[in-house]
């Protein structure tokens, strides 16, 4: 199973090897790993998708937690959430298809970001499904370049993740 966890930790060197190393060890492969600053300059946020059974998550959960530069450990996995990922995706474009594209960009609300002689980079946010979908659309045109974000994960409604709005 797939879980998608929020880790606030100190904004510190080494904390990321820290947390991907424990992660390591208990035998989870990290699928997703996206880390930013939060509003507060000190603490950053850590978004991590990883594959693994209840049972070793649980101990995974309970190891970071005893890191003392983690401050609060999260499962979003099945509260409700919302989830995004970008996607920068370079396509063949000879001229005579670029219409074409430019049509199935518009049906996922993607954009456009730069224009080549011979490529167009399409810039897309979503959830894993639609960037997959992308994906899959533009595949048959060519595709020169693709590079993805880690998923980045929100709570819905008032309740948060962050350390002063439980």
């Amino acid at each position: 199973m797939r879980h998608t966890l929020a880790v606030l930790v100190e904004n510190n060197p080494g904390v990321l090897a820290r947390v991907a190393g424990l992660i390591r060890r208990r035998g989870f492969n990290i699928d997703s790993l996206a880390v930013g600053p939060t509003n507060d300059p000190t603490i950053s946020r850590m978004t991590i998708v990883v594959e693994g059974d209840d049972l070793v998550l649980e101990q995974v959960i309970k190891q970071l937690r005893k890191l003392i530069e983690v401050i609060k450990v999260s499962d979003l996995t099945a509260e409700e959430h919302v989830d995004r990922e970008l996607v920068l995706i370079k396509v063949k474009a000879e001229p005579a298809q670029r219409s074409q594209i430019i049509q199935l960009v518009d049906v996922f609300r993607a954009h456009i970001v730069d224009v080549g002689r011979e490529t167009l980079i399409v810039e897309a946010t979503g959830d894993e499904e639609k960037i997959r979908a992308i994906e899959e659309i533009l595949r048959p045109f060519g595709i020169k370049e693709f590079v993805r974000t880690g998923k980045v994960a929100m709570l819905r409604g008032s309740r948060t993740t962050s350390v002063d709005g439980e």
